[in-house]
């Protein structure tokens, strides 16, 4: 006896986004002074995410938005300026949004996705190198400590992220082996760095019951390099940096005189129950400032929330932002020790990415001993790495690190001068960190570091530009 079932067309499931979107327009004219991209789309979850990484990956940066997402019907209006604050006109940026939002399979093979590629900037592809993750106590000189244990495991360090928050430490790296530049993949050896560096991250954040741990990870590299920023929020929320003791630079705490700006803003989070529509309404007034949206957003959504509505604007150099937002079951916050919890993880996301002292940007020779010279140097100066962003290009990695004082204090540039004389040859734009891109037609501290030491550098063979 024959038995029939029905005949189920795979592609079913993905019928209704093929017919409703997402659809995106991107608008120049009905705008004096930004680009408006608007969103339409049947809803899902993390579509909202979606968009926002899109626009912070192209460096956009998001003045305004209004996004509205009742009746399973997504609809969201971006109001965004290009890095320089001028209006979107490159075609090739406008076109790879358009594509990326939308989802069409032909931005795989097309002139924007190579555009936007690693390729385009020398970056090895994802085969050929080995992701690690790294998440720890943080002291002065971790960041030095690391880059020097991955040189003493013959590792090159092809890319890497690193944020300091509170008591926490999280870094991504992707490496390669020395040799051949080639990935990683021998078990014995992944076993022996991931020894070394777990014994330099250090015990378990305040004992077994904090709900922290110091540890290391290997992955494939295309785990996380979709968005490595992210990835950097998941793991300081899940070893609750949020909850961590409160050191001199909490961005909570501060407050900003900038010229004629108003003084004593910081920033704050209110949340309110409104019952009658249905709604945990989240209100966020802080520092304007790029990627601000996407780390609010994204920490919502990996605390599983769902954002139903929201509205976002700016007002001189500070942002406002409100969210309306329910539990991904449905429901809404209705606990004091859960809107708590949302209010300290959306301040803890904000602070992330904001660190005070001087921001350098330097181009290296790609070679697996330059880093951890560069950064012990700036240990024995006094001086640690609060963040790190590293990108290879080529023979060259491109270096920014955001540098504080050890013991939290103001930066002494006597220490700089000092240290100029170890590094050569050696010239650098320094900036204020603390001081918003959004800012640039204001004045800020700028440094030139020029010293003649070849002895300590020439076996290093490596070259600084200007910034």
């Amino acid at each position: 006896m024959e038995v029939c079932t029905p005949y189920f067309d795979p592609e079913y499931e993905n019928l209704n986004d093929k017919i409703f979107g997402p659809r995106v327009s991107v608008d120049n004219e009905s705008c004096e002074k930004c680009t408006v991209v608007k969103v339409d789309s049947i809803n899902k979850q993390g579509l909202l995410l979606k968009v926002v990484q899109v626009l912070t990956d192209m460096d956009l940066f998001i003045t305004k938005s209004y996004i509205s997402s009742d009746a399973r019907w997504f609809m969201d209006v971006f109001h965004v300026k290009d890095k320089l604050g001028n209006k979107v006109t490159n075609g090739k940026v406008i076109k790879y949004v358009q594509q990326a939002i939308g989802e069409r399979r032909e931005l795989q093979n097309s002139e924007e996705a190579e555009y936007c590629s690693d390729d385009d900037s020398g970056i090895e592809s994802s085969s050929e190198r080995t992701a690690i993750e790294m998440i720890g106590v943080n002291r002065p000189g971790l960041f030095s400590e690391i880059s020097a244990a991955l040189a003493e495991q013959r590792c090159n360090v092809i890319e890497a992220h690193a944020w300091s928050h509170n008591a926490c430490l999280a870094c991504i790296a992707c490496i390669s082996d020395e040799s051949t530049s080639t990935c990683i993949d021998d078990p014995q050896r992944l076993s022996a760095i991931e020894d070394h560096l777990s014994n330099i991250l250090g015990p378990s954040f305040g004992g077994d019951d904090s709900g922290r741990s110091a540890r290391t990870c290997f992955l494939g590299c295309d785990n996380w390099t979709s968005h490595a920023e992210r990835r950097l929020h998941q793991l300081m929320l899940a070893n609750q940096d949020f909850d961590g003791p409160q050191g001199p630079l909490n961005m909570s705490s501060w407050t900003m005189n900038v010229d004629n700006y108003e003084e004593g803003r910081r920033t704050v989070v209110s949340i309110d129950r409104c019952k009658e529509k249905g709604y945990t309404v989240v209100n966020v007034e802080c520092l304007d400032r790029p990627k601000l949206m996407f780390d609010t957003v994204c920490t919502l959504t990996d605390m599983q929330y769902v954002v139903f509505h929201a509205n976002i604007t700016s007002h001189g150099p500070f942002a406002h932002q409100e969210y309306f937002i329910r539990r991904k079951d449905g429901r809404l916050l209705d606990t004091e020790l859960e809107i708590q919890r949302v209010s300290k993880c959306l301040e803890a996301a904000i602070e992330r990415r904001v660190c005070e002292g001087i921001r350098l940007e330097l181009d290296l020779q790609n070679n697996v001993r330059v880093l951890p010279y560069v950064t012990q140097t700036l240990r024995e100066h006094g001086l640690t790495v609060a963040q790190a962003d590293i990108a290879a290009h080529g023979e060259k990695t491109k270096n920014v690190f955001f540098i504080q004082d050890i013991s939290g204090k103001e930066i002494d540039m006597g220490m700089v001068e000092s240290m100029k004389k170890e590094l050569e040859p050696l010239s650098i734009q320094v900036e204020n960190a603390m001081l918003p891109q959004k800012f640039n037609s204001m004045e800020r501290d700028r440094f030139s570091f020029v010293s003649l030491l070849r002895t300590q550098l020439e076996r290093f063979s490596h070259n600084f530009i200007w910034i």
